[in-house]
C-alpha cells in the first residue's frame, strides 16, 4: 500500500515540474516573438521618413 502511494507521489511531482517546464517554455516563446516583432517594427518606424520623396 506505501509503494503505491509513493509511486502515485512520485508521478504527480513530476507531472508537476514536467507541466511547469512546458508552460514556461511556451512562455518564452511568445516572449521571443513579441521581441522580434517589436523590433521589425521599431526598424520600419526608424526607417520611415515621411518628407522623403519618392523617385
Amino acid at each position: 500500500m506505501r509503494a503505491f502511494l509513493a509511486v502515485g507521489l512520485l508521478y504527480v511531482v513530476t507531472s508537476a515540474f514536467t507541466l511547469a517546464k512546458c508552460i514556461r517554455d511556451a512562455q518564452e516563446v511568445g516572449s521571443v516573438v513579441r521581441r522580434v516583432d517589436q523590433a521589425r517594427v521599431d526598424k520600419l518606424l526608424a526607417e520611415h521618413d515621411p518628407y522623403r520623396v519618392a523617385g
